[in-house]
C-alpha cells in the first residue's frame, strides 16, 4: 500500500498553492453586479445543489446567492422538515424565486440535477461519499470542513477531485476573511514578526454538549438510518439532530476537527507550511463526566515542523474565553520581533523593539452591500464576508480552472493532521509523519487505524479506485 500511496500522492506538492486575496476578488469582478452582466451577456446561470440543508449549508448556499446570480436548482437532505423549510428560504432569495427540486438522497439528485456547483453540509460522516460522487457527475464542489472522518477518505477525496479535473473548495474561510488576509500580508508576507518558532493556537468557549438526554425514537421527518448512512448505529437522541451531533465521535473528529482545524489550517496558510513532521496529543474528558458527548472537554495537541511547532489548546469548562477574552478562539504568533494574535473579530500586531507601533484591526462587516446579514436567522455576521470572499475565491477558480485558495489538497492536509493528533491521543503516543508514503513511520497500528470500518451497505472510498 506504501508504493502505491507513494505512486499516487508523489506528483502533489503537500505544500501551500496560495492566491493573492486582492488578485481573487479582481477575478472575481465587482461582485454581485459584474457577475450579473456577464449573466445577461449570453451565460446561463450556474446551476447550483446543496446537500445538507441544515445551519452552515443555508449560510454557505445564502453567500453564494449573494455574490452571483445562480440558480440553486435542487436541495437534499434526509430531514423532510428541515428541507422543505429551506427550499422555500431559498425561493425568497434567489433571483429567479424558484423553489428548487427537493431530494432525499444525494445521489437521485447528483444523476438528475446537472450540477454545475454542489455545496456539501450534512454532518462530517457524510463529507467523503457525497464529494466523492459529484465530483463524479460532473460539479465543481464546496464541501465544508473537516473534509472527513478518518485520512484514507481525505486521501480518496483529493484523488477523485484530480481523477475527475474538478475545483473543489474547502470551508476554511479563515483563508479568505479579510481582516486576517491583511494580517498575513501586512506581517507575515513582509517579515516583520522575525523568524516564528511557536504558534499558540486555542479555543476556550463553552461549546461542548452538556445534557444528557434519553435515548427516544427519531422524529417522523428524519430518516435516521440514512442520516446514519456509513457511520456506527447509536441510539437516537435529542444531541444527534440536529446540530448537537458534534457532541460524538461517531460523526466527527470532536473540538479539534471542528474548532481547532480552522486555526490550524490559518496557520499553515500564513506561514505557507505542509505537512507537520510528528504529531502529538493529549487530553480527554476531564471535568464533564455526566454528559452524554464523548467528544473531549480539555486536549492540547502539537504538530512540529522544523524550528516550530504550533500547539492547540481546547476547554469547554471554567472562565469562559479566558486567559485573553478578546481572543477566545484565535492564534498566537510569537516571532523574535513581535507578535501577532489573529481571531474572527480582530487582529493586534504588538513589535517588541522600538521604533513600530502596535496595530489593531477589527472584522469587516458589509451590512450595506448585504443588508441581509442584518436579519438573516442564525447568521453569524462576522463570518459571512469571509464566507463570500471564500466563495468568490471558488467562482474564480472555476472560471480559470485552477486551485482555489483552500483546494482540497490543503483542507486535507489540515483535516489529516487533526486526525492524527486525535490518533495520538488515544494511543498515548506521538506519530512521526511520512507525507510522501502518506504514512505512520514505524506504527502499523496507528496506520490501520487511518480508515475506519463502515456501517454495512456502505463502502469505504479506495484512493486507488475512486
Amino acid at each position: 500500500m506504501a508504493k502505491e500511496l507513494r505512486l499516487r500522492f508523489g506528483a502533489y506538492t503537500f505544500g501551500m498553492h496560495r492566491r493573492s486575496f486582492i488578485g481573487a476578488a479582481a477575478a472575481a469582478g465587482s461582485g454581485f453586479a459584474a457577475r450579473a452582466q456577464a449573466m445577461q451577456t449570453g451565460r446561463r446561470p450556474r446551476r447550483v445543489g446543496l446537500i445538507g440543508t441544515g445551519w452552515y449549508g443555508k449560510v454557505d448556499l445564502l453567500r453564494l446567492i449573494q455574490v452571483e446570480p445562480v440558480e440553486v436548482v435542487s436541495l437534499c437532505d434526509v430531514d423532510s422538515k428541515m428541507l422543505d423549510a429551506a427550499g422555500d428560504l431559498v425561493a425568497s432569495r434567489q433571483k429567479s424565486g424558484k423553489k428548487p427540486q427537493l431530494f432525499h438522497d444525494y445521489r437521485d439528485m447528483l444523476k438528475q440535477s446537472g450540477l454545475d456547483i454542489c455545496l456539501i453540509a450534512p454532518p462530517d460522516h457524510w463529507h467523503a461519499l457525497a464529494m466523492i460522487e459529484a465530483v463524479k457527475a460532473g460539479a465543481d464542489v464546496y464541501v465544508q470542513k473537516p473534509v472527513s472522518v478518518d485520512v484514507v477518505e481525505g486521501q480518496a477525496m483529493l484523488a477523485a477531485a484530480r481523477k475527475y479535473k474538478r475545483v473543489v473548495q474547502v470551508g476554511t474561510q479563515r483563508r479568505s476573511t479579510p481582516h486576517l488576509v491583511e494580517a498575513k500580508e501586512k506581517f507575515l508576507d513582509t517579515g516583520r514578526l522575525g523568524k516564528i518558532s511557536y504558534v499558540d493556537i486555542h479555543c476556550y468557549y463553552h461549546m461542548r454538549a452538556t445534557a444528557n438526554p434519553p435515548d427516544t425514537a427519531p422524529p417522523a421527518n428524519l430518516d435516521y438510518e440514512m442520516w446514519t448512512g456509513p457511520a456506527p448505529m447509536r441510539p437516537f437522541n435529542a444531541l444527534t439532530h440536529p446540530r448537537s451531533w458534534r457532541a460524538f465521535m461517531e460523526y466527527g473528529n470532536g473540538i479539534v476537527g471542528d474548532m481547532a482545524i480552522h486555526m490550524f489550517d490559518m496557520t499553515r496558510w500564513m506561514l505557507k507550511l505542509g505537512w507537520p513532521t510528528r504529531i502529538s496529543s493529549d487530553g480527554g474528558i476531564y471535568m464533564d463526566k455526566a454528559s452524554k458527548a464523548n467528544i473531549t472537554d480539555t486536549q492540547v495537541c502539537t504538530w512540529e515542523y522544523p524550528d516550530l511547532n504550533i500547539v492547540w489548546n481546547h476547554r469547554t469548562w471554567g472562565a469562559a474565553g479566558e486567559p485573553d477574552p478578546k481572543y477566545s478562539w484565535g492564534a498566537t504568533f510569537y516571532g523574535d520581533k513581535g507578535i501577532l494574535k489573529a481571531g474572527v473579530y480582530s487582529y493586534d500586531f504588538i513589535p517588541s523593539g522600538k521604533g513600530e507601533q502596535p496595530v489593531h484591526k477589527d472584522v469587516t462587516y458589509e451590512f450595506e452591500q448585504y443588508p441581509e446579514d442584518r436579519t438573516e436567522k442564525d447568521l453569524e455576521t462576522h463570518v459571512a464576508p469571509a464566507v463570500r470572499h471564500h466563495m468568490m475565491d471558488l467562482l474564480a477558480a472555476i472560471d480559470n480552472r485552477s486551485k482555489p485558495v483552500a483546494d482540497i489538497e490543503e483542507g486535507y492536509i489540515s483535516t489529516a493532521s487533526c486526525i492524527l493528533a486525535n490518533l495520538a491521543r488515544e494511543s498515548g503516543r506521538s506519530y512521526k509523519w511520512d507525507a510522501m508514503k502518506q504514512q505512520v513511520v514505524g506504527d502499523a497500528e496507528a496506520n490501520r487505524a487511518l480508515a475506519r470500518a463502515y456501517r454495512k451497505p456502505w463502502m469505504h472510498p479506495d484512493p486507488h479506485n475512486v
